[in-house]
């Protein structure tokens, strides 16, 4: 069976993505969910925002004082999941992406802005699906190689 997920796609007040964003998070959180054989329905929630709104969610849940391009939120932990009585689907949580950081970070990686919106949704999926790379270098390694397998997976390689 193929993972469903329902991504629940919102942009902070005065903020615009550019063409394709919203359809490409979609594809790209679909494309984690069958990469790592998620078989049950999912619910991930995926906010746009600017670096002054991601700079205070990074203070208050992270007391990192500074903007960063990307947050994930997890709702899970080892694999157990809420369920949407509603729907029945699994809540993996919350992802908030910053435009304007993510437009810096492709201008200064010389890639198109597609290509870095997908990876920060791959990148956050995997961490709302339990994987990190703060504390640990073989778990780092091994979310590393899952994201760069998706990400050429949905064709989007570095230029």
């Amino acid at each position: 069976m193929t993972a469903k997920v329902n991504v629940e796609i919102s942009l902070d007040e005065g903020i615009t993505v550019p063409d394709g964003s919203e359809e490409l998070v979609i594809k790209c959180c679909e494309a984690v969910l069958q990469y790592e054989g998620f078989d049950s329905l999912a619910e991930v929630s995926v906010t746009f925002t600017d670096d002054d709104r991601i700079h205070e969610l990074n203070k208050q849940f992270r007391n990192i004082d500074r903007a960063t391009d990307v947050l994930s939120f997890p709702l899970g932990e080892n694999g157990v999941y809420d369920t949407n009585y509603d729907t029945g689907a699994k809540m993996l949580g919350d992802v908030v992406i910053s435009v304007s950081h993510a437009i810096a970070q492709a201008e200064e990686y010389g890639h198109s802005i597609q290509r870095e919106i997908g990876f920060l949704t791959v990148h956050s999926m995997l961490h709302l699906l339990g994987y990190d790379h703060v504390n640990n270098e073989q778990e780092e390694k091994e979310m590393f190689s899952r994201q760069k397998e998706i990400l050429d997976m949905l064709e989007l390689k570095r230029d």
